[in-house]
């Protein structure tokens, strides 16, 4: 369904209504129709800002040059020219006065980020401080990232942090290209911990990311899933899609579309995790990508759910994860270097009215990948979650008007998000430059005021 806000917000005829009415005016997001490219920056105009002592400098100057841009240091005052992405090491932030250079680099360019700009701040994590001041500082970084989020969403900016530990430095490009790049479009106010405890992939593509990897995405006939499927089998993936029978049709049409393999299954039914480790070792020899996208939701106040309502959620959307992942880990169908992801939402974030038995599962996945990434490390595996807020689906689309409206406009970017913004970050998390982060929930969702 079209946002019929920003439908009338760019009409000459009712423009002056919109704006007369103090209505938000949503900028256009920029979006990617294909996949990855080699040098994404090329033509970009980036600023590189450094705040003293940090330590993460050089390492973001080479992930910035190889991603095909030279950036500048600082721009000159009469210039007219706008910043296409602006990076800055905050890592040296370690006290109030240090933390003046948030103050002295962004108070200039709030006027100068171009629409659709991208910002990422890199902090020191606020756990491997040495002392309560700086650990204090890194913490307050998080709360001036997502607050500038919400002052330069309107122009569709995103603005995200990540906390790289010192040694962990290697692994800042995957986030740079991602957080920098077009398809975090709907990812703003995000916070990521870059560590070293996954051992690195003996390759790093950057283009065709995921040439020769088998990919699993469940639930995927429509929607999100649907459309992570499409962008995983743009990078190359062998893609098994896997619904139910009774969306028989969809499947084939979306398999269909992109080469992937239909796979009919009730992922909640007993049999279905062994059902699910024969099939690949026999067809693949392995399973290299796991996107647990599959899950429902039967709406009532606790007062008024029926045991089965709640039962059938949790079966679904959580217990049906835990035992699949259970077989194809002690099994080793899961791949070394595997990677899998977990779709949790908001509604785990921050509840939601009528929704204790979704709210339960979506908030056990948040804490299941986090207690699963320690465990998986060893064998190269990197587990995350998502959290997408308002997504424009055919759910979406039978909500009553109003309700609609008013999940568009609360967020930062005042729209909602396209199931193309959360496989984009699906995406990003199965690739092999996302081996830095593990065990996070990242939330797409335009930095929604809920759950903020």
């Amino acid at each position: 369904m079209s946002d019929l806000l920003m439908t009338l917000a760019k009409n000459p005829a009712t423009a002056g209504i919109v704006k007369k009415l103090g209505l938000p005016n949503p900028v256009e997001l920029a979006r990617a129709e294909g996949g990855y490219q080699a040098r994404p920056f090329a033509g970009k105009t980036v600023l590189l800002a450094r705040s003293r002592n940090g330590y993460a400098a050089d390492s973001l100057l080479a992930s910035i040059e190889e991603a095909g841009a030279a950036p500048l240091e600082a721009l000159q005052e009469n210039s007219r020219e706008r910043v296409d992405i602006v990076v800055m090491d905050a890592t040296g932030c370690a006290s109030p006065a240090d933390c003046r250079a948030l103050y002295d680099v962004f108070h200039p360019l709030m006027r100068r980020i171009a629409r659709n700009g991208r910002v990422l701040i890199v902090a020191a994590p606020p756990d491997e401080a040495q002392d309560a001041v700086a650990a204090a500082a890194a913490r307050g970084i998080e709360g001036f990232s997502r607050a500038l989020g919400k002052e330069l969403g309107k122009d569709g900016i995103t603005v995200n942090l990540a906390c790289v530990a010192r040694d962990a430095l290697d692994r800042l490009a995957g986030a740079v290209r991602f957080f920098c790049g077009v398809q975090a479009t709907y990812v703003s106010g995000q916070v990521v911990r870059i560590t070293a405890q996954v051992a690195a992939p003996a390759v790093l593509p950057f283009a065709a990311a995921l040439k020769g990897k088998v990919a699993l995405v469940t639930g995927s006939a429509r929607g999100i899933g649907r459309a992570t499927a499409y962008r995983l089998a743009q990078e190359g993936a062998q893609v098994v899609c896997l619904d139910v029978p009774g969306a028989a049709d969809a499947l084939h049409q979306a398999c269909s579309e992109i080469g992937a393999i239909p796979l009919m299954m009730d992922i909640s039914a007993p049999e279905a995790p062994h059902r699910l480790a024969e099939f690949f070792k026999e067809k693949f020899g392995g399973l290299d990508i796991l996107v647990h996208n599959a899950g429902i939701t039967r709406d009532r106040t606790l007062a008024n759910m029926k045991e089965h309502y709640w039962d059938m959620v949790v079966n679904i959307n959580f217990a049906a994860i835990a035992a699949i992942d259970e077989i194809l880990l002690a099994e080793k169908v899961l791949r070394e270097g595997a990677r899998i992801v977990c779709l949790s939402s908001i509604s785990g974030v921050a509840g939601n009215f009528g929704q204790t038995n979704y709210a339960f599962t979506k908030a056990a996945l948040i804490g299941y990948v986090a207690a699963q990434a320690p465990k998986l490390a060893s064998r190269g595996i990197c587990i995350n979650a998502i959290a997408p807020g308002f997504i424009e689906t055919a759910m979406t689309d039978d909500m009553p008007f109003m309700m609609r409206e008013a999940g568009r406009r609360m967020n930062s970017l005042k729209q909602g998000g396209k199931p193309r913004d959360a496989a984009e970050l699906i995406a990003f998390l199965c690739t092999p430059g996302a081996y830095g982060i593990s065990g996070a929930t990242i939330r797409v969702c335009g930095q929604g005021l809920i759950g903020a």
